[in-house]
Formats: structure tokens, sequence, C-alpha cells
């Protein structure tokens, strides 16, 4: 099937993706969601298994990861291979890779080779720990920078130990700050006439994710300890309990603070001096939540989330995955957008968290089979039938 759009947004660039795992293909899934021609280079079947992409090709985070895209096959560890993926390059406007630092130089694929073929090509690289440096050489996996990044000091109980994050978001949000480089270069490319060499890497983007808390030690000069489920700063803020579970409750200042406790009819306990003010209740948290506790725990989550957002106060459930897209607020939006993938058939994934009112995203395409558009994608770059018949009878394809 020819080339379909995603959105019209992007349709007029053509990526070619030789990311693997999830920090890659996060980048290039938010360039196919909107509108790029995404064709997703990958070594024959005989030559390297599915699993080295980071997940059979059935799974669920497979199908999430890969929706958008055409799959083309190609040997780079060849010669021929390397050649077939420089003529692509003349036609190309972005190339994103995310192999180990050294990889694409070894390829005979780096920026500055490919640059030479194509100056206006955005070429994006997303790396473990950056380029270059003590250890721009190491391997990044997602939880390894979480560690090194600070995330895991700051997550989880007081006194508990190191904890993750409950999602690949070193991955995740280096994914997305790259494909947000790559559509800064391309309209940056729109007045110079020149493409750009885009890096990020899991460390950094990591590292930016830290915001407030970076900054209570670059400015501060405080090291920020694990705070559980309360907010570091803001209180009270946290995870309460019900007679049925739990709720959250954000006061973020004093007027939320105020709203909650007259709410609750508890207006005394503001004028005592261990809450009367942010830093007081920052000094006497726990005693405070205990308070809290006492007078949430006869009733249910539902009554209390309706009750306290009636009173101007933000509080909200605790759900489970299952319980986020029974949801009706999320149904509303629509955020679990169906793809068809064949026979009659459809699966649902997460659509972009952005509307467009003229060029919206949407799911054209499931996650393509290995190789399923090689000749056609060859075809569209200029490779004849004899061509092509060549290189799939020398295995480059």
């Amino acid at each position: 099937m020819p080339f379909q759009p995603a959105s019209q947004a992007l349709s007029r660039f053509t990526v070619l993706d030789l990311t693997r795992v999830r920090s890659g293909p996060t980048c290039v899934r938010q360039l196919g969601d909107w509108g790029a021609n995404v064709i997703k280079v990958e070594m024959p079947e005989a030559l390297e298994a599915d699993g080295a992409l980071g997940a059979g090709r059935d799974t669920p985070d497979f199908k999430n990861l890969q929706r958008n895209k055409r799959s083309l096959t190609l040997n780079l560890k060849a010669p021929e291979g390397v050649a077939t993926f420089k003529r692509l390059v003349e036609k190309a406007d972005v190339v994103v890779e995310n192999f180990r630092a050294d990889v694409k130089f070894r390829l005979g694929l780096d920026y500055e080779t490919l640059a030479k073929i194509n100056p206006r090509l955005v070429y994006a690289s997303i790396s473990g720990f950056g380029q270059d440096g003590p250890d721009g050489d190491r391997p990044g996996f997602d939880q390894v920078v979480q560690g090194v990044g600070g995330l895991m000091s700051i997550t989880g109980l007081p006194g508990q130990g190191p904890v993750r994050v409950g999602i690949p978001i070193a991955d995740l949000s280096s994914g997305v700050f790259a494909s947000f480089g790559i559509a800064v270069a391309l309209l940056e490319r729109e007045v110079s006439g020149k493409g750009q060499w885009v890096k990020t890497s899991l460390l950094e983007a990591q590292i930016f994710m830290l915001d407030f808390q970076a900054a209570r030690w670059l400015i501060g000069k405080e090291v920020p300890p694990q705070a559980g489920n309360d907010h570091p700063t803001m209180i009270p803020t946290g995870v309460f309990t019900t007679s049925d579970g739990h709720i959250n409750i954000a006061c973020a200042g004093q007027a939320f603070w105020l709203r909650l406790a007259k709410a609750l009819n508890a207006d005394e306990l503001t004028k005592r001096p261990e809450y009367i003010d942010a830093k007081a209740r920052s000094k006497n948290r726990a005693a405070l939540n205990v308070e809290l506790n006492n007078l949430l725990k006869d009733k249910p989550s539902r009554h209390w989330v309706k009750f306290l957002n009636e009173a101007g106060v933000p509080t909200g459930e605790i759900n489970t995955i299952d319980q986020v897209f029974a949801d009706p607020q999320v149904k509303h939006l629509k955020i679990a957008e169906p793809v068809d993938v064949g026979n009659g058939k459809t699966e649902d994934v997460v659509r972009q968290p952005i509307e467009m009112t003229r060029t919206p995203s949407r799911m054209v395409r499931r996650a393509p089979l290995r190789g399923e558009h090689t000749d056609e994608v060859l075809a569209e770059f200029g490779f004849s039938a004899a061509e092509i018949k060549a290189l799939r009878a020398g295995g480059v394809v």
C-alpha cells in the first residue's frame, strides 16, 4: 500500500528510521503520527531475530511503538546495503539512529558522511550518556539512567531505598525531546537551507525531567530526599485514606489549604501554630496527614472526589490502568484510538495527546511486518525492478 500520511502536518518529510528498542522508536512514532513518511529500516529476518528489536512483533509494546510506519529490510553490514541506504538518503529529510556512539562511524553512516550526500539532511542521534565524554561509549538503559540521573533517589517512601518509576521515562522523554529537536531543525532549514546534527541522550532528558527538583539543588543547594506520595513542597498534597481506598488531594498553596479545612469542618486546624502556614505544615506534615486521614476515613473515595472538587479542592481517584480507560472523561477525550489490523479487526492504541483543528493525527497504519514494504519503498526511491531483484538475490534486502 502506498504511503498514507497519518496527518498533513509533516507529510512532506521523509524519515529513515534506524532505531530500535524504545527511545528511538518513540521519537520516530511522534513524527509518523504527525504524518511524516517513516521508513523503518530493519535487518533481514535471516540476520536478526525479532527479539533484537526489544520486543516480539506480536506484542502490545511493539504494535504501540511501530504504528504509522512502513518497513524496509536492508543489511547495513554489507557494502551493498550501505550503498543502498545512501541512495535513500539522497531524497530523505531525516535520519534517526540510537546506536551506541561508535556504531554509526563503523557503518559509515555518521552525520558528516551522510551530510556530504545530502546537505539538507537532519540527522538525529539518541544515546544513553552522550556522543562523547568519559561515559560516551557506555550502554544506556532506562533503569540505569533513572539511577544515574537522580530520579530513583527522590522516588519512593522515605527510607525505602531507591525506587524506579513505573514507566521507562528516560527512554520516553529522550524520544520526545529528539522529535522536538528534529522539528526545530526542519523549521530552521527553511531559513538556512541546511540540515544539522540533532543530539540528545537518556541522561540529559532524565536530568531535564527533574525540573524543580534539579532547581532545588542548582539554585537552593538543597538535596531533595524521597517524599513518597507527599509533594515535596506543597502541603498538604498526597495520598489519603478513605473508607474504601485512597484518593489524591492537592493543596497547592494557602488558599487551597483553607478551602480543604473549611470543607472538612476543620477550620480550627488552620489556626493551630503547627499548621498556620506552608513552613509550619512542612515541619509537621506527618501529624497533619494523620489528622486528615481521620477526617476522611469514614466515607468512600467517590464521595470525597465529588464533594471536595465542588468545594474547590483538587481531588482525584487513584485508578488502575483498566479504570483509567473506563473513566468517563477519558472516554470523552477518545485518547484510545482504534487502528485497523486487518480481517475486519481493530486494536486500540493511545493516540497523540495533542489535538489540531486542521491537521489532526490519525491511526492509519498498523505496525508493519518485517520488510513488508521493501519493494514498494525502493521503487518510490527510484530503484528499478531489476535492481530490486538483484538486491533480493544477494540477500541485501
